[in-house]
């Protein structure tokens, strides 16, 4: 379209996301709770056994090799490696039905999380996408979601587990010796510490790391997307380089994130274990005297291995909150976005059938992004039923912004649009794109077949449908000469076809939509002139009994049309038929002079 609003502008964004943000998250989860019940249980079940081991291990060596060596023989001792083994079943079962749960409990969420986010953004108005990078967009809706599966499937797992653990640890310390286990509440504090002091900073580089990834992507996505530009221009060292750096850019980032991640865990760790082992050097002094026996200390100390295991992994766990915060800091962001243009809760229905009458009353609209420079001032035009009118002019003269305020992408700042006298803000905006058929002048293939983008028209449609439509936009020569005809992939953007292919797809896309209003932008300016003249019979045939507004820059394509409005600088200045506005000079005179001078 010709009058696009103003450069694409990044979203503003905040430079942390506190960690709370991941409560975000927690809706997604309640909608698999039994999951979620099934692998709490499972949870439990694994940490039980794990605090089950050193009670164990202090059974086998304080009576099993007492009994043993006391010459009870070695029933005992058996029978504690039995005990032994029963765990380590328990452990190993509990563990691995921990990790299937919470694996897919975790797919389950970011699933879920990924198609609620795709879902508002393809609900966000116009101007939302123009000011932000769909690069940027893509890599929030992957990069982003990658990070918080993690979370979900493995480190809230994690987490959790090492929480009950220390917990359950401590108090089993406590119930062993608590004058040892007094001694080793020293070691939580200092191990703490670290933790939140590098946790902020680690926070602030985790949501820079990020953001650099994002940029990165966002770059390969824009050349890959204008790949024969690219090549055209002979610029792929060029483009090599900016990917390059890019990439050096975000391991920069990622590095100064990784330094920090591993100091708070060395940190946590040294400071856990120092205390431990001061503590255990105290403990080995009381079964030298007698105070304590073997069994004991060594119960103890599986109990503060695990419970100083537990701690460290804690510390790594909390580094990756800390990254998937920055990742739901920016997800979050866009789940807040609003579109410009709402839904009505209690829309007007428009008629049955629709008529096609358009009034534009008085509308004055500008982009955000140029609030002093209106795109449309005081437009006022109605379109009666089945006219065709044909809007003309100059670049940035206003003309596609008309029919972006009829399609409701924007919401006129003055005046109104109305379709058979309702209001397009008080109907549903679905309800009227789908009585509208728009084939722009930059046609847009999806990397599907080529019948599925004729269906994309009429989602309904029959075979037979489509075939008559392909027929009908002089479109069945060149699809029956590909491989395998309308069941032949066309690729990204349509790469295996010509301009002037794509454009019949997306008229006969329009055909078999058979909305009552029609609007063509440019329609046939990719087509060659024998192309041109065999869409034009079908342009005629499907303009025929409905409202259809053209957009021509080529005035040979509006000369059959009803009325023909002349507009400049976001203002009607003349209108009437092709010989009238030559007659009258000014504007159209002057094109049409420029155009068939020869």
């Amino acid at each position: 379209m010709t009058d696009a609003s103003a450069g694409p502008k990044a979203a503003p964004r905040r430079d942390k996301a506190p960690i709370g943000s991941l409560s975000t998250l927690w809706p997604f989860v309640r909608k698999h709770k039994g999951l979620f019940v099934a692998w709490l249980f499972a949870l439990a079940a694994s940490s039980a056994a794990t605090l089950s081991f050193p009670a164990a291990f202090k059974t086998m060596i304080d009576q099993g090799f007492a009994q043993s060596t006391s010459g009870g023989g070695s029933g005992a001792i058996d029978r504690a490696f039995l005990i032994l083994f029963l765990v380590a079943i328990g452990l190993a079962f509990a563990t691995a039905a921990r990790f299937y749960l919470v694996s897919v409990l975790g797919e389950k969420v970011v699933a879920d999380l990924r198609e609620q986010l795709y879902r508002h953004l393809v609900g966000l108005d116009a101007g939302f996408h123009d000011r932000n990078r769909s690069g940027e967009l893509v890599s929030r809706l992957t990069a982003d979601a990658e990070l918080l599966r993690s979370v979900v499937g493995s480190s809230m797992s994690v987490a959790l587990r090492s929480s009950v653990t220390v917990i359950g640890s401590l108090a089993m310390m406590f119930v062993t010796n608590p004058r040892l286990a007094a001694f080793s509440l020293i070691g939580i504090p200092l191990a703490v510490l670290p933790i939140v002091a590098g946790g902020r900073k680690l926070q602030r580089i985790s949501r820079a790391s990020q953001d650099r990834v994002a940029d990165a992507n966002t770059l390969a996505s824009e050349t890959l997307g204008a790949v024969r530009t690219v090549q055209a221009h002979a610029r792929e060292p060029y483009e090599q380089g900016r990917f390059s750096h890019s990439l050096r850019v975000a391991v920069k980032a990622a590095r100064q994130r990784i330094t920090a991640q591993a100091w708070v865990t060395a940190i946590a760790i040294t400071l856990v274990f120092g205390a431990i082992i001061m503590v255990l050097w105290s403990g080995a002094h009381d079964v030298i005297a007698g105070r304590l026996t073997a069994g004991t200390l060594a119960q103890f100390v599986l109990y503060a291995l695990i419970g100083g295991g537990s701690v460290g992994a804690l510390a790594e766990v909390w580094n990756d909150l800390q990254r998937a915060a920055g990742g739901m800091g920016r997800i979050s962001e866009l789940l807040n976005e609003e579109s410009a243009v709402q839904a009505p809760q209690h829309p007007q229905p428009l008629p049955q059938p629709l008529r096609g009458e358009i009034v534009f009353d008085h509308v004055g609209f500008h982009y955000p992004q140029r609030p002093d420079l209106p795109a449309l001032q005081d437009f006022s035009l109605r379109v009666n039923p089945g006219e065709t009118v044909a809007l003309v002019g100059p670049s940035g003269a206003g003309k596609s912004t008309v029919f972006s305020v009829l399609l409701r992408f924007h919401d006129p700042q003055h005046g109104a649009v109305r379709v058979d006298g309702v209001d397009v803000r008080d109907a549903d905006p679905g309800a009227l794109r789908e009585r509208i058929a728009l084939v722009p002048q930059q046609p847009t293939i999806f990397a599907t077949t080529a019948r599925d983008n004729v269906r994309y028209g009429r989602l309904d449609a029959s075979d037979e449908e489509v075939d008559d439509a392909v027929r009908a936009a002089y479109a069945t020569d060149f699809i029956e000469a590909l491989p395998e005809g309308l069941s032949t992939e066309l690729g990204e953007r349509g790469a295996r076809l010509s301009g002037g292919q794509q454009q019949r797809i997306v008229i006969a896309r329009a055909l078999l939509k058979d909305a009552p209003i029609l609007l063509l932008d440019e329609a046939t300016s990719a087509l060659d002139a024998q192309s041109e003249r065999a869409v034009q019979q079908a342009l005629e045939a499907l303009m025929h009994g409905r409202t259809t507004l053209v957009i021509a820059h080529r005035l040979a394509t509006v000369l059959k049309a009803d009325r023909i409005v002349v507009m400049d600088r976001g203002r009607i200045v003349a209108e009437g038929t092709h010989a009238q506005l030559l007659a009258q000079g000014g504007l159209y005179a002057e094109l049409a002079k420029l155009q068939f001078l020869d």
